[in-house]
């Protein structure tokens, strides 16, 4: 006899073998036994949770000589003739190949048929949202209006494409996907039934991988085990087989980006390709990590536990690395590689695309969110805490070593502001990358006193100006040999910048900074 596939073998015969929808199973089995049953359901959520196969239980139930609690009997006639696929009273239809106006209208004219050997005729037509706009035209005044012995039941993963006149006349059932614990606990079974030796923690994985599929959780377990046909099925063999990349792996990359380094991070997603891992999978599961970081730097020891349900040296090493990241950096991280997710699924160069994106973490210099200014000013910080002097070149050469001797600097006078506003590009050419960036961004003023004065468009912009308020100050000074007072300030960008503050170019001359 051939061999037939796991969630084939195993499809739920009755109400109590459907696992994950209980909230749909119990409304419908009080239907039946109540003798409330509607003439349309419209079953809708993603593959694999059960659409198709409670539709068929309740096909058979509706038609059961001796139906029980649960469901069908199983054992009459009438159980035996749907269960394959010979009885005329049940017609299943796949709207993907058969989506015409001929088709519904073949419907349509059946429909007045009476039932043979049974109570209903029970229509159950997949896939409806690929019918075209005629035909579901064509099926309205049916499916409002059937005979009694009528059945439909429309099944769909995209019950957006449903027309609001179908939805209008149908009970709509959505169907949740099936959490992790379900899905692994039902595998077990199976696996008990079957004899084969599976670890919990590659059924865990294999559940997870499944994202909600009962049927895919099937299938990917029927892989697996394929692979290692006679032998226990552990978790190892399980992320080979799947492509997929073990914990310790994220908790690696993320510690050396966090330390900055491109060459560790890039030699580590050398090894990820050259192992055989699937790029996509490793993109997904980082996120998943990064997510995973989000919620125990966000909720307290108890509750978090619970809801990842991982173990206590994981969470162990979670808690570690959720210290040393602050929540605004996680956030940028899981921005990134969500972009990258969505862009990958087209890329040619995947690895490339990954190499990217790991540079752009470890050099936040690269980037001009908000997120990444805070992040670089952050690492500026811990530099200076661990006593690494952060150096602003000047274009005065200073000799290493030598005596610091105090000078008395004139006071800047008008024509000293207009030589800054003037050779603006070259003095803020001599600073460091993180605070030439900010200095691209400031607009020039005259203030009170002969001061300049410096205008940005944020708050994170002006606080990180007048942390090194006096660098920019001593630079200035070094640079025209006169002391310059600063003042930094917000503007609003919605307004006309000359409305809120005195140009230079009016007071000085006509000079303006050109924008870069």
């Amino acid at each position: 006899m051939s061999y037939t596939a796991l969630y084939r073998k195993f499809r739920p015969q009755t109400f109590a073998d459907v696992k994950g929808q209980d909230h749909i199973i119990t409304t419908l089995r009080n239907q039946v036994n109540g003798g409330r049953l509607g003439h349309a359901y419209l079953f809708c959520g993603t593959r694999g949770t059960g659409k198709t196969t409670i539709a068929k239980i309740l096909a058979r139930m509706v038609n059961c000589e001796a139906p029980t609690e649960d469901g069908p009997c199983c054992q009459c006639a009438s159980c035996k003739a749907i269960a394959e696929g010979n009885s005329m009273n049940v017609i299943e239809i796949d709207a993907a190949s058969n989506n015409g106006v001929d088709n519904i209208r073949e419907i349509v004219e059946e429909v007045s048929y009476s039932p043979v050997g049974g109570k209903y005729k029970v229509y159950i037509i997949d896939e409806v949202h690929m019918l075209s706009i005629g035909a579901f035209n064509a099926l309205l005044k049916t499916l409002e209006e059937p005979p009694s012995y009528v059945i439909f039941v429309l099944a769909t993963t995209e019950v957006h494409k449903i027309p609001i006149t179908i939805l209008s006349r149908c009970q709509r059932y959505d169907f949740k996907r099936i959490g992790i614990d379900t899905i692994s606990d039902r595998l077990r079974e199976l696996v008990d039934i079957e004899g084969m030796q599976v670890e919990d923690r590659a059924l865990k994985y294999v559940a997870k991988v499944a994202d909600g599929s009962m049927r895919d959780a099937l299938s990917l377990l029927d892989q697996c085990v394929a692979f290692n046909f006679g032998q226990t099925l552990t978790y190892d063999k399980a992320l080979d087989i799947l492509g997929a990349v073990d914990t310790s792996i994220f908790s690696k990359m993320l510690r050396l980006i966090l330390a900055d380094d491109i060459i560790g991070s890039v030699e580590l997603l050398e090894d990820i390709v050259m192992s055989g891992r699937e790029l996509g999978q490793f993109i997904t599961d980082f996120t998943w990590y990064l997510r995973n970081l989000m919620l125990v730097k966000s909720c307290d020891d108890d509750a978090v536990q619970d809801l990842l349900d991982i173990s206590s040296e994981h969470m162990k090493l979670l808690k570690e690395e959720a210290g040393m990241l602050e929540m605004d950096t996680i956030f940028r991280y899981i921005g990134v590689f969500s972009e990258l997710s969505t862009s990958i699924k087209y890329s040619s160069q995947k690895r490339i695309a990954i190499e990217m994106a790991l540079i752009k973490l470890c050099r936040p210099a690269m980037q001009v969110g908000d997120d990444a200014v805070l992040d670089r000013i952050r690492k500026v910080e811990k530099k200076l805490e661990d006593g690494v002097t952060v150096v602003a070149t000047s274009a005065t050469n200073v000799v290493s070593g030598a005596p610091k001797v105090p000078t008395i600097k004139p006071e800047a006078v008008p024509e000293d502001i207009q030589r800054v506003v003037r050779e603006w590009p070259t003095i803020k050419g001599a600073t460091d990358h993180l605070l030439r960036g900010l200095l691209d961004v400031c607009k020039l003023s005259l203030g009170e006193g002969n001061r300049l004065l410096m205008c940005v468009t944020d708050t994170v912009k002006q606080k990180a100006l007048d942390d090194r308020k006096e660098e920019i100050k001593n630079l200035i000074s070094e640079y025209i040999q006169k002391e310059v007072e600063i003042d930094i300030r917000q503007y609003d960008d919605t307004r006309s910048f000359n409305n809120q503050f005195v140009d230079l170019g009016e007071l000085l001359g006509g000079i303006t900074i050109e924008e870069e």
